[in-house]
């Protein structure tokens, strides 16, 4: 049963997130650094574990392993790609997008910043990104999105990403019920003056990329489908490259290690897992 709260309570539980806030910025990092540069820096070929062209509308999964790194570029044109991850020795542990945001007190994820388990872990390091431009808010399509958004569109490849981790999850020995809360990848999703979500398209180009560097061993998924903002009537998502790239032992000083006082803890708590 809903029970409506009174203005005078909105407005003390708003003052109370509100304070709360300002002790936890008070931690955070003054800046960040900017987007990566491109193009993308040139791998070795005897770096790249795997390459793997994502044809429009399709999904894929593999398993990494702790430091490697996960590139996802848009070779090929503009295009959307949703990710879940879950724990590969105890995949009940699996990617939250909710405390990835309210532990570091921001929906912008970019270079320097984590994304973590619903375990208090850390999943993966985003080393570098060219656009910055990410939805941790709506996550993917649906069948129904796509049936009102595509009305009269018709063909196997008229596919969404639910249904893709629906796929992903069975082929991996988990169930629906396992999916997380996705990351929409080059997803120009923002927040205007009203509190109403919109798409920003210039906020991504042709040639744009994202390394995310595994910090633990996880299967991880990929949907390739249109997100549900993307104001183009057609459905024609792009195809999109992913190479697993040879992990390399960061350093001392790591950006995503030491950026925030959150990722420490982070870190931390992988650590004292391991043992």
């Amino acid at each position: 049963m809903h029970i409506r709260r009174s203005p005078e309570e909105i407005a003390a539980n708003r003052a109370r997130y509100e304070e709360h806030q300002k002790k936890g910025l008070e931690f955070a990092p003054k800046a960040l650094p900017a987007k990566s540069a491109k193009p993308a820096p040139a791998i070795a070929a005897d770096a790249i574990v795997h390459q793997e062209k994502l044809p429009g509308g399709w999904y894929w999964w593999t398993r990494v392993k702790a430091g490697e790194t996960l590139r996802i570029a848009l070779d090929e044109g503009v295009s959307t790609v949703s990710v879940v991850a879950w724990n590969a020795e105890d995949p009940t542990e699996r990617m939250n997008l909710p405390d990835t945001v309210k532990v570091q007190w921001t929906t912008g994820l970019g270079k320097g910043r984590v994304i973590f388990s619903d375990m208090g872990k850390v999943m993966f390091s985003i080393t570098e990104d060219s656009s910055g431009a990410h939805d941790v808010l709506m996550g993917g399509s649906t069948a129904s999105s796509n049936a009102k958004k595509y009305a009269g569109q018709n063909g196997p490849a008229l596919r969404n990403t639910r249904d893709n981790f629906v796929l992903i999850a069975t082929k991996s020995g988990l169930d629906k019920r396992d999916i997380p809360a996705a990351l929409a990848l080059f997803a120009p999703v923002r927040v205007d003056a009203d509190g109403k979500f919109e798409w920003k398209p210039d906020l991504v180009e042709d040639g744009d990329y994202v390394d995310l560097r595994a910090e633990m061993d996880m299967i991880v998924g990929f949907s390739n489908c249109p997100h549900p903002l993307d104001p183009n009537p057609v459905y024609a998502p792009n195809p999109v490259s992913i190479l697993r790239i040879a992990a390399i032992e960061p350093t001392a000083d790591d950006l995503s290690r030491t950026a925030t006082a959150e990722a420490v803890r982070g870190f931390e708590n992988n650590a004292f897992a391991a043992l």
